[in-house]
């Protein structure tokens, strides 16, 4: 944790870090940890985490192993109601169509042969 501190005792790690007024917890019962970014999500669901609070500052650190997974388009649903009215397609139909084209509207519409 500290470097040059291998190898110390961890009672007196405890209290020195107590003194400094550092306080080390471990989140119990946590199942997955998820971070999502832009175009995929890492998932930690073997997550052991610590909550470190430091002079007003919590910092969390997550130790396991990520399981990756992309993440689809976002589809608006703005667009989704459009390519409904436009083709007549049902919800679902639209929505399958609008994540098979990236979210565009005209590729979607016209994959369900709309106007």
């Amino acid at each position: 944790m500290f470097p040059g501190m291998a190898g110390a005792n961890p009672r007196k790690m405890k209290q020195m870090m107590k003194q400094m007024g550092i306080s080390l917890d471990e989140l119990e019962d946590v199942r997955e940890v998820v971070i999502r970014m832009g175009d995929r999500e890492l998932v930690f669901p073997d997550a052991v985490v610590t909550v470190m609070n430091a002079q007003g500052t919590t910092l969390y650190q997550v130790v396991g192993t990520p399981e990756e997974r992309s993440l689809g388009p976002e589809i608006d649903e703005e667009d989704l109601q459009l390519v409904i009215e436009k083709t007549g397609a049902t919800r679902e139909e639209a929505k399958e169509a609008l994540e098979s084209a990236n979210g565009d509207l005209i590729e979607a519409i016209m994959k369900l042969g709309g106007e």
